[in-house]
């Protein structure tokens, strides 16, 4: 059949209508058209655009005296990429924006769906379903009970404000009445931010009890938005918390924090939090950046499941950097929330700034850099414990200038040398210790190195291997400084050719040595890769530098072992581990992450030898796993243990269950903690958290979890 196409020249016989003021189209199978009645009907797949609006019917007729449309459905009336409108039957104005539709159901966004028996449209912008019902869930002939739905006596939509205003209200759950509101108005799913409630969320506690929390999201301005969160529980513990945003044409920030009244400690004094960070751009290539991190007392951030954090730091910093340079400032502030630590006589404000600058120099070739840096750590301590430099206070000056080079032979061997000075100046005050005064440490390096890397391009996989010789010069005796920056020490092929192991300044590796090693690498065409690094530092004599956790004492250290096994992007396994000759492991960490469309699973060892220099009195192995099964298209499983094996204990476990479909995500978790201290107790937690699809544009699993009807 011959499609007909009415443009202008149609309305033309027809101008009492809407739609000829403005530039519209009609086509269809068949129009008829009579002059004298201003009556046109069309026929089969009918189609009619109109500013914006789409519609399509099986027929139309036309009364231009009128000025109104009939139709006959199926009809689908789109209104733009978010409103779609299917009905069975209408009666509309020639502008296609007010009139009554007929068993209509209206679809947001391809997410929430309102049905009701009669739909009016107002003006194009007020739409009213009567004794309607909205949901976003999959609804199937076999199973014709959503998860959940809210049964209305009436919903208007306000397509300029992009609200749902429900009256009288009653959500449900599998047809279960859950909650009534006589009035109820929510964002629809185009809104990306609109201030009101948010679903509640539901807690349990061993020291808290039963609570419940009821967020609600203001939205300040475009640039700006407040969550205010009242938290109730059993226990008689009243909490509000609050989130604040903000986001500016040169950076951002934002700031956590929560105000509770209790009676789980003796005082009567209200607990609370404030947690904050941001970065701002400023003029000359500067970024500002700081955070905040501030708690009343030492059991509250772990108590209410704040944060793990045992140890708080606030600070303010200021860098720039380039190619060849860096600049930066900052200070900071810290805390310890540990139990037996005291604040009064730890380096609890400690700051530093920092110029550096990488070039080329003219005649010896290679690259040097010149670094200055000036520091300074502050105790609350006064002068009653000078005698214990317990209430020291350092200022530190250091210079460090240093070069390499390195040159290729033609048989592929590289050999490179270089040399480093560093200059350090100390101002102590508050230590009465003779010992540790103000001083002046120069610290020359200089070093030769040789690496011959071979490459073998295999049918099956490339290979790679690399041995590297370092010959380290440095003085032979230690620094006059007492250290304080530089106690856990690291070892590991990160820094197994580095001049000094220290993590910090206050001490410098001293003596002769040789860093030997050997890397081998092989990258197989079937998509897996191996890695493996072995090392070992020879020393001239021991210089009693090192405690013997670190693997670094005496005049040889232990082996260096670190391997790395990675299989495509789905599995990949660490270990690195520091033994003597007779396998006397001091320190041994693996690492394994397994990420499979239908499971996750990672887990953790750690082995240390007891150090006191360290803090760890006695030694430390610890195994931690947690993971993830997606058990169906809808449910997930999880959990998590940590095991203490030296106390032969579990000291955290959880286990959690996720359901999530097109309309809904559930999440249930239950955590255990079976470690106390004398600010937290063991407790049992167990947290429910419900989010719908459907409101605003933060939906759930979206299609991928989306049901599906048989046939």
């Amino acid at each position: 059949m011959i499609r007909v196409l009415a443009l202008l020249f149609v309305f033309g016989l027809a101008p009492t209508w809407a739609l000829a003021q403005q530039t519209a189209s009609l086509v269809a199978d068949a129009v008829f058209f009579d002059p004298q009645s201003q009556r046109l009907e069309a026929q089969g797949n009918v189609e009619v655009l109109q500013d914006g609006l789409r519609l399509r019917a099986s027929s139309i007729v036309y009364d231009g005296a009128a000025d109104t449309l009939t139709v006959n459905g199926p009809l689908y009336l789109i209104d733009g990429q978010d409103v779609t409108i299917v009905a069975s039957y209408a009666e509309l104005s020639g502008d296609l924006r007010e009139g009554i539709l007929s068993q209509a159901r209206v679809v947001f966004s391809e997410q929430l769906q309102l049905a009701s028996n009669e739909v009016r449209r107002t003006g194009g912008r007020y739409t009213q379903f009567y004794k309607s019902v909205a949901s976003s869930c999959q609804i199937c002939e076999e199973h014709p009970t959503p998860l959940w739905e809210i049964r209305a006596q009436r919903i208007t939509h306000d397509a300029e404000e992009r609200q749902l205003y429900f009256d009288n209200a009653s959500f449900r759950i599998l047809d279960v009445p859950v909650f009534y509101w006589p009035y109820l108005r929510l964002p629809d799913p185009s809104v990306e931010r609109a201030s009101g409630f948010l679903l509640p969320e539901f807690a349990s506690s061993g020291d808290l009890g039963i609570g419940i929390k009821t967020p609600y999201f203001y939205v300040i301005n475009d640039h700006s938005d407040l969550t205010l969160t009242p938290w109730l529980t059993t226990r008689g513990s009243r909490t509000l918390e609050a989130r604040y945003r903000r986001k500016l044409s040169y950076g951002e920030f934002e700031i956590n924090g929560a105000v509770t009244d209790d009676n789980l400690l003796p005082s009567e004094n209200l607990r609370g939090y404030v947690f904050a960070d941001g970065s701002f751009s400023l003029p000359r290539d500067f970024t500002l950046t700081f955070d905040v991190e501030a708690t009343s007392d030492d059991g509250y951030l772990l108590q209410y499941d704040y944060s793990d954090k045992d140890r708080l730091d606030s600070a303010i910093g200021v860098s720039r950097t380039k190619r060849d340079e860096f600049i930066g400032a900052g200070l900071i502030h810290y805390r310890s929330l540990r139990e037996g630590d005291d604040n009064r006589t730890l380096p609890t404000i400690v700051g530093d700034a920092i110029y550096e600058r990488r070039f080329v120099p003219s005649h010896v070739g290679g690259i040097a850099s010149l670094q200055f840096e000036a520091a300074g750590f502050y105790r609350r301590a006064d002068d009653d414990v000078t005698d214990s430099g317990l209430a020291r206070d350092v200022a530190r000056l250091s210079a460090v200038a240093d070069w390499r080079r390195d040159w290729v032979l033609g048989n592929g061997m590289i050999v490179a040398a270089a040399t480093e000075l560093r200059a350090d100046w100390y101002q102590v005050r508050q230590d009465d210790r003779p010992v540790f005064n103000d001083t002046t440490e120069v610290t020359p390096y200089a070093s030769v190195e040789w690496r011959w890397p071979m490459l073998r391009q295999a049918p099956g996989a490339t290979h790679l291997l690399e041995p590297v010789v370092q010959l380290v010069w440095a003085k032979e005796t230690g620094r006059d400084v007492d250290n304080e920056d530089s106690l856990l020490v690291e070892f590991d092929e990160a820094n197994l050719f580095s001049y000094s192991r220290f993590p910090g300044v206050d001490d410098q590796e001293t003596g002769r040595r040789t860093n030997i090693g050997v890397t081998y690498t092989r990258e197989d065409h079937d998509g897996w890769s191996l890695g493996l690094t072995v090392g070992r530092v020879f020393r001239d004599g021991d210089f009693n530098q090192f405690s013997a956790s670190t693997g670094l004492q005496g005049s040889s250290s232990d082996w260096l072992v670190a391997a790395q096994l990675k299989i495509g992007e789905h599995f990949d396994v660490i270990n690195r581990a520091l033994f003597e000759d007779n396998f006397s492991f001091a320190r041994n960490e693996m690492r394994l992450n397994w990420v499979q469309d239908d499971y996750r699973l990672g887990s953790t060892f750690v082995w240390l030898e007891a150090d006191p220099t360290e803090g760890r009195p006695i030694d430390t192995s610890e195994f931690a796993v947690d993971g993830a099964y997606r058990v169906s298209t809808h449910w997930t499983l999880s959990s998590n243990l940590r095991y203490d094996f030296v106390e032969d204990r579990t000291s955290r476990a959880g286990f959690g269950a996720r359901y999530e479909n097109e309309c809904a995500r559930v999440d249930l978790s239950l955590s255990r903690r079976f470690t106390s201290s004398t600010s937290v107790s063991a407790t049992t937690d167990v947290n429910l958290s419900v989010q719908l699809a459907g409101f605003g544009a933060n939906g759930t699993g979206g299609k991928s979890f989306a049901r599906r009807c048989d046939g």
